[in-house]
């Protein structure tokens, strides 16, 4: 919380994790990831913001290429110190967080510094998830194939992100292996009337249960969307129907008022 001083000065980290620094203020909203079956949050995805609430873009226009590791980080410590500070860690909800790949040099060094913040806020690391955009998948699959085996390795959990989204390759879920696909809100958009829509989901949701990927779709903005994937046996949704981001707190799913 407040302003977030990215400074690398661990030695013994890679060559590529000591480059640059990320001095400018960030804060974090949070939008929860709904079980719908259970009535309960199953964990809150981490939003990148402005300190007065600005938007992920003006933020994100504003970072140079030598500035991406130190602005991962950066990101990652806010996520999770804030996500302490509001009890997220002594809940049963899990923390989502956003990463770029781009910006991990070496996976066991560069993720030492979100340990670092854990184990400082006492934040459990086996409730964290990490998010990878599909978009990001492409640029450089042999090296994001190692991060997610790695991060595998560690406990983490990761998740490809807005898939479908226009990127997808399907063997991406082979070669990545993740532990949940988020399906991108543009597949979901009435669904409850569009066959070819509802028709893609449901494989995409069959063949990803066939290879123990759980499945989210994102983006759901009416009860008609809701009811339409559930009957798909899709029960993790997240989306302005149960809530909008909240500004550095853990907003109430509408339903559970």
């Amino acid at each position: 919380m407040g302003l977030i001083k990215a400074r690398l000065r661990d030695t013994s980290s890679c060559a590529g994790c000591r480059q640059g620094q990320f001095d400018r203020p960030l804060a974090m909203a949070f939008q929860p990831i709904i079980d719908v079956a259970a009535r309960s949050v199953f964990a809150y995805e981490a939003l990148v913001r402005g300190p007065a609430g600005e938007s992920a873009g003006s933020i994100l226009e504003t970072i140079g290429q030598s500035e991406l590791y130190a602005f991962d980080q950066a990101c990652r410590v806010t996520a999770i110190e804030t996500a302490a500070a509001l009890g997220l860690g002594d809940s049963s909800c899990d923390l989502s967080i956003n990463f770029l790949p781009n910006a991990v040099y070496e996976p066991r060094a560069c993720i030492r510094t979100t340990l670092q913040a854990a184990a400082r806020t006492r934040f459990p690391t086996r409730k964290l998830i990490f998010e990878i955009n599909e978009g990001e998948l492409l640029s450089a699959p042999d090296h994001l194939a190692d991060i997610v085996a790695e991060y595998a390795a560690m406990g983490f959990r990761t998740a490809i992100d807005d898939f479908g989204s226009g990127y997808s390759n399907l063997n991406l879920l082979a070669k990545f292996r993740p532990d949940l696909v988020k399906l991108d809100m543009e597949l979901i958009r009435g669904i409850e009337s569009d066959k070819r829509r509802r028709s893609i989901v449901s494989h995409c949701a069959a063949m990803c249960r066939e290879m123990g990927i759980t499945v989210v779709a994102e983006g759901i903005e009416t009860l008609g969307e809701c009811s339409a994937l559930n009957d798909l046996g899709i029960t993790l949704m997240q989306g302005y129907l149960f809530a909008k981001p909240g500004f550095r707190s853990l907003p109430t799913p509408t339903w559970a008022n």
